[in-house]
């Protein structure tokens, strides 16, 4: 069965599987071409669509909609004790859950923290026949191209992403991407809390259906960052930008519930009801440990910035990444950002509360400069964490203050004020705590999402004098 954590009832696989047969029983009728792009650089995806270009031995599609983001993950850093053989050969399948559907599909590849180029030989998209599972559901495993080869080399620090392929994708619904890999390219690029089983395989195996030959598990996301979706059914997509909160650390693993993932959920059943609400992908930005102004402990990048600046340690602040992980993302309109927690828990010193404050107000500078809009968060109260002091309790109540006062962001969702014990405004709510007294549980998250109005996701930025 296909969770929806709505309340409402499952969809069932089988349902999934006839809907898929019925829309592509259509595709193959009709012709047209191909919709392609690709990027081999770090900046922002192209959200038009390039010249035809048929795939060999498969008809296109015609088709209308736009390029919206269904699933995202920040590369995070290097996977650990993978710097001398990587991946090399072997099959990686990624197991990703989407926001939205559409009726084609591309995917991006990330090897920024690779110190070696990186060689796919073969790469395939399909639709899971089943939760958290590595088997593919019958008729839906497509093979990926790049600038029409089967091959890709991704420079070190670099990022590629795939040519579109005509595939009816489900909204609500886990996706397999699977990459063979035959060199190492030196440490994997990857996503470490995923909070979902993905799999590896001994040799190619990238065109499999089965999930037999899948015996490795991995808890990661490696490689892969991002799954775009040409949609009707969503016209824009909204960036959750944030630390271990957003990433969902303490949410119950392949269950999908990250705050999130339930903003999702929200989204998609108000517009199925027939409610004014905006139309909108959600894809997950958070990094677990990720601060506003400081980077992350760890080895370097394997390149300068395009800056000419010194490499990047892994877990980039939040001000190095916002391009990359927010601007770069297709169509995006919206970004609701939940961060600067961890300014305060990992600074060793007392943390600057104006210096966050202002960091957070360069993030929204640098939105608006593309007209997207931002929805920020109040910090959660962390009493009982091991980092917890009354001294930065102190910084966390000040910088929720001026958050209040509406000079940082357009729109504010005050989680701390909902979240928090009512008898000691301190800590979490007893309900709402993972048991780490920082991070929320599954009901915490749920509280979060419903939070936010879907009437703070629509308009756009305030225009610029």
């Amino acid at each position: 069965m296909t969770r929806h954590h709505d309340g409402g009832v499952a969809m069932s696989r089988t349902r999934h599987r006839a809907e898929l047969s019925a829309i592509a029983a259509v595709i193959t009728a009709l012709s047209a071409a191909i919709y392609v792009g690709v990027d081999a650089g770090d900046g922002p995806l192209d959200d038009t669509t390039a010249a035809p270009r048929p795939a060999p031995g498969r008809a296109a599609p015609v088709s209308t909609g736009v390029w919206v983001g269904t699933w995202a993950a920040a590369p995070a850093g290097g996977e650990p004790l993978t710097g001398t053989d990587g991946t090399a050969g072997r099959t990686v399948r990624n197991v990703v859950h989407t926001s939205v559907g559409g009726t084609g599909a591309r995917i991006t590849l990330s090897n920024l923290y690779g110190t070696r180029p990186l060689t796919v030989t073969a790469a395939t998209l399909a639709v899971a026949a089943d939760d958290d599972g590595p088997a593919a559901t019958a008729g839906t495993l497509r093979r990926l191209t790049f600038g029409g080869a089967p091959t890709v080399v991704v420079p070190a620090g670099g990022q590629t992403v795939s040519d579109a392929v005509t595939l009816a994708v489900p909204a609500d619904t886990d996706v397999l991407v699977s990459t063979y890999t035959p060199a190492s390219a030196g440490p994997v690029t990857h996503h470490r809390h995923a909070r979902q089983t993905s799999y590896t395989a001994d040799g190619e195996h990238t065109e499999d259906v089965t999930g037999g030959p899948y015996t490795g598990r991995s808890t990661s996301w490696r490689y892969l960052t991002a799954l775009d979706v040409l949609s009707n059914e969503a016209d824009g997509t909204v960036v959750a930008f944030g630390d271990s909160i957003t990433d969902g650390i303490t949410s119950t693993p392949g269950a999908n519930r990250r705050w999130p993932d339930v903003l999702s959920d929200r989204l998609r059943a108000a517009v199925t009801a027939g409610e004014d609400a905006p139309r909108y992908g959600v894809v997950n930005a958070g990094i677990s440990g990720n601060q506003v102004l400081a980077d992350g402990q760890g080895v370097p990048r394997s390149r300068p910035r395009p800056d000419g600046d010194l490499p990047t340690a892994d877990n980039p602040s939040g001000l190095e990444r916002f391009e990359r992980d927010v601007l770069g993302r297709p169509n995006v309109r919206v970004v609701v950002v939940d961060l600067g927690v961890n300014d305060l828990l990992r600074n060793r010193s007392l943390a600057d509360p104006d210096a966050v404050a202002d960091g957070l107000r360069t993030l929204v500078e640098r939105a608006h400069a593309r007209g997207v809009k931002v929805v920020g968060t109040t910090l959660l109260p962390f009493r009982g964490h091991r980092g917890s002091t009354d001294a930065r309790e102190g910084v966390r109540r000040e910088i929720n203050d001026t958050l209040r006062s509406g000079t940082v962001f357009d729109e504010l969702v005050d989680v701390d004020a909902a979240l928090r014990d009512p008898y000691d405004p301190r800590r979490l709510r007893a309900d709402y705590d993972s048991g780490d007294s920082l991070h929320p549980s599954d009901k915490g998250y749920r509280r979060m999402a419903e939070l936010i109005e879907p009437e703070q996701l629509e308009g756009s930025a305030p225009a610029r004098l």
